[in-house]
């Protein structure tokens, strides 16, 4: 990664360094049915519990969800989101030093999320499933996350096809930062997303990580999600231990080749790998022996 990509982030009273090392955000699903772990933090106190937990393994950012985004999977109605997510972050909110986002594509409920205590907007249909989207997270002022997506998660893994994924991919998010700007958010607040798994095949998803770097020339942060996917399982196997080894190796990689943050469900381990790799990166960052 080039040392000049650093970039400062505004996320409500917090700032985040991104570049100088590579930042962890911790998945918290609020959700009955997620691939990974759906069901295991739907309870309110164990939301919450988690999440605190996750901040205290190392990440630098909660993102919290209420609606599964697997393959195949139903939209969940607005209120039944909101329901699910909003009283997590209000109390999150209170007790973390790190910022909270919202994963989720609909502006309803990006708005009552950042109401609650919310500071960046995740949203895997890249403002473009929501038509109102854009609108509330410039009048909000916060960061958004720009992600590929080929389709719906309830069709996005039905034969999905590119004459070359690394470019369309690149294309598809250069039109989505343009379409942010000239809703009135700043470049300052954008940050991509390529997508893994979400309408892309294993070779798809490989291509991805190989080329991320690719990514940077699109000149705002890059962040990838590369936990527990089933491209993984497809190739180590199903057993939770090829998943989580899977998924550190897949986060190495990305690092090396230029993601600035990584998003996962296990952070403790994650932040024993980015502080390694990222030290393989730049060995100036480790202090003299």
């Amino acid at each position: 990664m080039d040392k000049a990509s650093v970039f400062k982030l505004q996320c409500g009273p917090f700032w985040l360094t991104i570049g100088k090392r590579t930042l962890i955000m911790g998945v918290l699903n609020v959700t009955p049915d997620s691939f990974s772990d759906g069901g295991l933090f739907f309870d309110k106190e164990k939301a919450i519990a988690h999440g605190e937990a996750l901040a205290a393994e190392g990440a630098d950012i909660i993102d919290v969800g209420g609606e599964s985004s697997r393959p195949f999977s139903g939209s969940v109605p607005a209120q039944e989101e909101i329901r699910r997510v909003v009283a997590v972050i209000e109390e999150l909110s209170t007790r973390l030093s790190v910022p909270i986002s919202i994963d989720t594509s609909k502006a309803e409920v990006a708005g009552h999320a950042i109401s609650a205590g919310a500071s960046i907007v995740n949203d895997i249909g890249a403002l473009k499933l929501d038509p109102a989207m854009a609108g509330v997270v410039a009048e909000a002022d916060v960061p958004v996350i720009l992600m590929h997506m080929k389709g719906t998660p309830k069709a996005m893994q039905i034969d999905p096809r590119y004459e070359d994924v690394v470019g369309e991919v690149k294309s598809f998010l250069a039109d989505a930062i343009q379409m942010a700007e000239h809703a009135g958010i700043d470049r300052t607040k954008i940050i991509v997303d390529p997508g893994l798994g979400f309408g892309k095949t294993l070779t798809h998803n490989l291509l991805l990580i190989k080329h991320l770097s690719a990514f940077q020339a699109l000149g705002v942060p890059v962040l990838i999600g590369p936990s527990r996917k089933s491209f993984i399982i497809k190739i180590l196997g199903p057993e939770d231990e090829c998943r989580e080894a899977g998924t550190q190796a897949a986060v190495a990689a990305a690092v090396l080749s230029g993601a600035h943050i990584v998003r996962v469900h296990d952070v403790r381990r994650t932040k024993l790998t980015v502080e390694l790799v990222d030290a393989i990166k730049d060995p100036t960052m480790v202090p003299v022996e």
